[in-house]
């Protein structure tokens, strides 16, 4: 068991984010060691989460003391209409400020209750169980929040920090490949914008990683993570250097709302298709030197990982792909604003860019 302990500026204490195998089966020893029990609980799990996983977790905390709630979660779920139902189980249920609600699930199910606890009564206590590899390295560390609108993902949301993360390794060996090629996503960004040394031990030990074989899949997620809680640590409100995590991720949110958050293409399989885009976007822009680029693309041709943009879209997408990238959050005029790569370990952030020019970029992507 490895612990990671996350201090937000402002916040009188850090909480710990514990990673480790069969931790969950320690859950009630934990909240003790951190002074985390409380009178009641919500529990929000994803339908996803295997039944074994839920009872283990289910005989932990006493029937009287909890209320289940069960959310079938995908990008069309994550919106204002399931942020009500959780709010009005609450409300209906006389839940205050000083009981829980704990989120079993992926990212979606981290997100979605992280909202709803930080509208309830301006905040309610929050412990995260994420079981996709996506959600223990990436969403379930910061604090960021949010549900989609038809306007684009993650338009509405706040920053709400969590008392507690357990990322349980015994969840990941119920995910299909695929949801563990989305979580290496996230993995592979955090290396690339900020640790060459990362990075190469990623690049020796990929399939190793990609079947979960022990010790490497531990020492990926602990030291993604703590890349994550640097980043979190220095700026949590996005206003500088957390822009960084969002390498790759205004191609790839523009992707996923094209197809419609649709099963053909899922978060990180989005996540490596906008990496690769920007990298090009960057070499084009000779803003990245050949060597770096060479280094990574070859990594990314890995065939176990998505790497052809023509397999999902073609060139009458376009139009739809900018209208999308032009929404994005992180702009702040009608200029495009995106993260790019100057070498392994350093990002360039707010460089902007007219719809004009990515226009021609992408019709110069989906032709080759």
């Amino acid at each position: 068991m490895k612990q990671i302990n996350l201090q937000i500026k402002g916040m009188p204490k850090s909480y710990p984010i514990i990673i480790g195998s069969n931790i969950i089966s320690n859950f009630s020893k934990i909240s003790r060691k951190y002074n985390l029990e409380f009178d009641r609980y919500l529990l929000v799990i994803d339908k996803n989460v295997p039944k074994k996983m839920i009872h283990k977790i289910n005989k932990l905390i006493h029937p009287k003391k909890k209320i289940i709630h069960y959310y079938d979660a995908n990008e069309k779920n994550k919106n204002q209409k399931n942020i009500n139902i959780i709010l009005n189980i609450l409300l209906n249920n006389n839940y205050s400020r000083n009981d829980c609600l704990i989120a079993l699930g992926g990212g979606i199910t981290g997100d979605i209750s992280a909202f709803a606890a930080s509208l309830f009564k301006r905040g309610l206590n929050f412990i995260n169980i994420p079981t996709t590899l996506l959600s223990q390295v990436d969403s379930s560390i910061g604090g960021k929040t949010g549900i989609n609108t038809k306007h684009g993902k993650n338009l509405i949301g706040s920053f709400y920090q969590p008392r507690l993360v357990i990322s349980d390794t015994n969840f990941l060996k119920t995910l299909p490949k695929r949801e563990i090629v989305c979580g290496y996503a996230e993995i592979l960004k955090h290396s690339i914008i900020s640790n060459k040394k990362f990075f190469k031990y990623l690049d020796k030990n990929i399939n190793k990683v990609l079947n979960l074989k022990s010790p490497y899949i531990e020492k990926s997620i602990f030291e993604s993570c703590k890349i994550k809680k640097m980043i979190v640590e220095k700026d949590e409100l996005e206003k500088d250097l957390r822009k960084t995590l969002n390498f790759g991720h205004t191609f790839a949110h523009a992707y996923e709302a094209t197809l419609k958050y649709s099963k053909k293409l899922n978060h990180g399989e989005a996540v490596i298709l906008g990496m690769n885009s920007a990298l090009n976007f960057s070499l084009e822009k000779k803003i990245l030197n050949k060597s770096n680029y060479n280094s990574i693309v070859k990594h990314i041709n890995n065939p176990l990982l998505p790497n052809n943009l023509s397999r999902y879209f073609s060139l009458k997408d376009i139009k739809k792909i900018l209208s999308y990238m032009s929404n994005d959050k992180k702009n702040n005029s009608s200029m495009i604003n995106l993260i790019l790569l100057k070498k392994i370990g350093l990002t360039i952030i707010n460089k902007q860019f007219s719809k004009n020019s990515l226009n021609l970029f992408l019709k110069n992507e989906l032709s080759n």
